[in-house]
């Protein structure tokens, strides 16, 4: 039986096999939705790194002479962190937005005040961003969003290779504008709901105006609070819409970002 011998290079081209992927596999762990959650404990991040590290390995090249401990290799790092936290931030902007829509309905029917624990950020978000959140994250699932967001991470080792010269003015400048057009279409989502609650308030102004005797401010946070959840009964089928368009287009955008094809979100 031929014995199997291992020495320091060996062991330095693995390491930097596995190291490699990682990083890009960290920073994509540390903004992607769901995965970053405050909630989820850090060993399982961590683990979650290596195996998909060890999964995708084989799909990264890495040049024979980058070294790990050299000024080059430091650069290449951070490149590599950075380059896997705008895959995941482009997509957990998206849900950003939502939780925004939520909130401006909230405050506009009078709920600001009504608040839950996210799970994903650990802070108090109003209770309908939270629900608008929720719908988000169960669409997010139920069109595979997750496997999409990962093959576009398995993807970006071919077309973002390690080592290249992959930051440029073209990648950051994309990834602001999407992050721009994604909060835009959050405040479309919201919009309708908005108006519509407006013209509730209006209207109590002009009662208010006309009859100052009245007293609407017993009357009149139940009617706006009334008028708001009627409005996203009506309403909820649209905004569904309205999500899983968001969705479908940041998912997209991410995958022209992966595939090093800048793309502007609609």
């Amino acid at each position: 039986m031929q014995a199997i011998t291992l020495n320091a290079a060996d062991l330095s081209g693995w390491m930097g096999r596995l190291w490699w992927p990682s990083l890009r596999i960290g920073g994509f762990i540390l903004t992607a939705p769901i995965a970053s959650e405050v909630t989820i404990p850090k060993q399982v991040k961590i683990v979650l790194t290596l195996v998909l590290a060890g999964v995708m390995a084989p799909l990264a090249p890495v040049p024979g002479d980058l070294s790990i401990f050299s000024g080059v290799g430091v650069l290449t790092a951070i490149q590599e962190v950075i380059i896997g936290a705008a895959i995941g931030m482009v997509m957990q902007l998206a849900f950003d937005a939502l939780t925004f829509a939520g909130q401006m309905i909230s405050l506009t029917m009078g709920l600001g005040f009504a608040t839950l624990i996210d799970p994903q950020r650990g802070s108090s978000v109003p209770v309908v961003g939270q629900l608008v959140s929720m719908m988000g994250t169960l669409t997010y699932l139920a069109i595979n969003g997750h496997l999409v967001l990962i093959g576009a991470l398995a993807n970006s080792f071919q077309t973002l290779r390690i080592g290249a010269a992959n930051l440029d003015r073209d990648f950051l400048l994309s990834v602001a504008t999407w992050g721009g057009r994604i909060f835009e279409t959050g405040l479309l989502i919201a919009l309708p709901a908005s108006i519509a609650l407006l013209i509730v308030n209006m209207a109590l102004g002009v009662i208010a105006r006309a009859a100052p005797t009245l007293n609407l401010f017993g009357i009149g946070f139940t009617i706006t609070v009334m008028g708001g959840l009627l409005t996203l009964i009506v309403g909820l089928d649209s905004m569904m819409l309205g999500v899983t368009r968001l969705l479908e287009d940041t998912l997209r955008s991410i995958v022209d970002l992966a595939a090093s094809q800048p793309a502007v979100v609609r």
